[in-house]
């Protein structure tokens, strides 16, 4: 393909895309195929490419790429076909990353898993936050470090071989030299972008998914503003420079919002995403019980139908080691969170190792909360090993997305006796979907561990990037308000079904619950159904979920979106949790109900309106 017709078309490109390539962590996902993601916007950004039209209006109306920030997104799609464009490989084998590190820990995880070894040679040096002792001694990865002045060293290696270089044009790759075949992950690095990895040879096709995975599970995609900033740096040698960002007075105040938020004068540590923030609590957490509770085995507690990416992640941090297992928590649906802890720590306690809890309150999707005082208690009970000896007392990891202006942490709070850390996706409430960067928190009683949960997050290079806290700082001193607005806009819209569709069974906070803090603008929504058989019922229930979305969408384009997204600064989200949210769960723990999430600012009238057509056509 001829390079300057593609940098000439991409030049064009970035003139005309739209603003929510830049702007937005999430994209219309009435255009979206989750299995056909990258091939299908590919597919037909080339049809445009090919006829060299990069009109707005026809990019718009490109396939959404990827879902949030994470796996990917249209402006990072762009720069991965353009690095292979320009090397001759397919587009697939190109995989952007916000972190400098996460690549090589991607090639490292699936050598692991196989058993292959590794050679990660390096020009110049290693990233600043790259530690090989606690990756080998903590992660389990196996691999040798080499220095190298030139690829001509690399030779003769039983394993695979990453390159990995430091340079300013990130999007540059040389793969003309005679034994480039050395090499099977060529991975560039920039200080201030992230980094690319550009997998070489068809014997390496396995590791494309894989790596991909890594991305969306423990890190994320390079930004948006970041790809952007590569691909002018490529199509007109654009310096890349983040000078003008206050990135330690932006820092200061989102720190100083976070404590008032939560309560918790426990410095906050501040990650790329929600899932880059427990990552590093769970590695933390396993790093701390291999240095305190030497040989103990490790449980790491999810509720089956959580959050996909949590269930996934937690699923894959114990793939990596014999020591940890995942163990089931049903929380929802008629199951009881605290009866379901209470079970499940008398059995670790029973082994003599060591807990820790993931679970969302309020939980996703059913947007149910637990007795707190009997929570409390559960997790402070002192249970006995089957020696007689005193359990090892849980850590609980609360994931307070839905609720993050809840009070669970401060000294006199509900948990102030219970080791906890409290984590939130920033794409929510905390951003208003402008970018991903999540946040932890500690309580007194964690304090000791986030160290190991702030050198986790450094090492994988995971830390938000300094546009992302600048956005934190400017949307984070608003949030209490706009949570408070939402949930007005979600109560009232509840009551209107209730009143309207009595036959349907809506999952949202009690007004008691409500009174106590907890308002959050999401609910679930489980219609009437019909039919004979329990077949019948549910084809026409989910037949019915896609009308009711559909109608929606169709009737209010302007704020209507399906899309999984919740807390975003305008508009209302819906989806169906068992082909969004929950797409890595398993098929019995999914959930095909309709899931709602409403923001301050949306037309409630409207939307009322047409939920009332609906209402007469069924």
């Amino acid at each position: 393909m001829e390079y300057n017709k593609v940098l000439s078309y991409i030049k064009d490109v970035l003139t005309n895309m739209p603003a929510d390539w830049l702007n937005l962590t999430t994209h219309r996902l009435d255009i979206y195929e989750e299995k056909f993601a990258k091939t299908q916007f590919l597919e037909q950004f080339e049809v445009l490419f090919d006829n060299n039209n990069a009109e707005s209006s026809a990019l718009s109306e490109l396939p959404t790429a990827f879902d949030y920030i994470r796996l990917g997104h249209p402006l990072s799609s762009v720069l991965e076909w353009v690095v292979s464009c320009l090397n001759n490989i397919k587009p697939e084998n190109v995989i952007s990353f916000s972190s400098k590190v996460a690549p090589v820990l991607a090639v490292l995880r699936k050598n692991l898993v196989d058993d292959n070894n590794t050679l990660i040679a390096y020009t110049g040096g290693l990233p600043a936050s790259f530690d090989a002792d606690i990756l080998r001694n903590i992660y389990g990865y196996r691999f040798e470090l080499k220095k190298v002045d030139s690829i001509e060293e690399l030779t003769g290696f039983n394993g695979s071989t990453i390159l990995l270089s430091q340079q300013d044009d990130i999007c540059s790759f040389d793969l003309s030299q005679a034994n480039v075949a050395g090499v099977d992950f060529f991975i560039n690095t920039q200080p201030q972008l992230g980094s690319i990895v550009l997998v070489n040879g068809e014997e390496n096709g396995a590791y494309v998914s894989e790596i991909q995975h890594v991305r969306r599970r423990e890190t994320i995609a390079m930004t948006p503003a970041n790809t952007l900033a590569a691909l002018n740096h490529l199509v007109d040698n654009t310096p890349v420079d983040h000078s003008g960002i206050d990135a330690d007075t932006h820092k200061t105040i989102v720190l100083e919002a976070i404590k008032e938020i939560t309560g918790t004068n426990i410095k906050a540590l501040v990650g790329s995403s929600g899932l880059s923030v427990q990552y590093a609590i769970v590695m933390g957490l396993v790093h701390d019980a291999m240095e305190k509770h030497q040989g103990k085995a490790i449980r790491i507690v999810v509720p089956p139908n959580c959050y996909g990416g949590t269930n996934d992640q937690a699923r894959r941090v114990a793939a990596c080691s014999d020591n940890i297992q995942v163990v089931d928590l049903p929380v929802d649906g008629g199951q009881d969170m605290v009866q379901s802890i209470d079970t499940v720590l008398s059995k670790i306690a029973d082994e003599d190792a060591v807990p820790y809890i993931i679970a969302e309150i309020p939980t996703n999707p059913r947007v149910e909360v637990p007795d707190l005082i009997k929570l409390k208690d559960v997790l402070s009970k002192e249970r006995k090993t089957q020696q007689g000896t005193t359990a090892i007392d849980p850590v609980f990891i609360l994931d307070q997305t839905f609720c993050p202006n809840v009070h669970f942490l401060g000294e006199n709070d509900i948990l102030s006796s219970v080791r906890t850390i409290a984590y939130v996706s920033g794409s929510k409430f905390p951003s208003g979907g402008k970018c991903t960067a999540g946040f932890c928190v500690a309580n007194k009683k964690a304090e000791s561990l986030m160290e190991k949960i702030d050198l986790h997050l450094r090492l994988c290079d995971n830390e938000a990037t300094d546009l992302q806290v600048e956005i934190l700082a400017a949307q984070l001193p608003s949030m209490n308000q706009r949570i408070d607005d939402a949930y007005k806009n979600t109560r009232e819209f509840v009551n209107f079904i209730h009143d309207n569709l009595p036959g349907a069974k809506i999952n949202f906070v009690s007004e008691e619950l409500a009174n106590q803090g907890f308002t959050p603008s999401v609910f679930s929504l489980d219609l009437p159904t019909k039919g004979d058989t329990a077949e019948e019922k549910e084809a026409y229930k989910r037949a019915l979920n896609l009308k009711l979305i559909n109608l929606m969408i169709q009737k209010i384009p302007d704020e209507s979106k399906f899309c999984v997204s919740y807390g975003q600064l305008k508009g209302c989200y819906w989806t169906i949790p068992a082909t969004s949210t929950q797409g890595t769960t398993k098929e019995g723990d999914k959930d095909y109900i309709v899931r709602v999430a409403l923001s301050a600012k949306l037309d409630l009238k409207r939307h009322k309106q047409v939920f009332s057509e609906f209402v007469s056509s069924i």
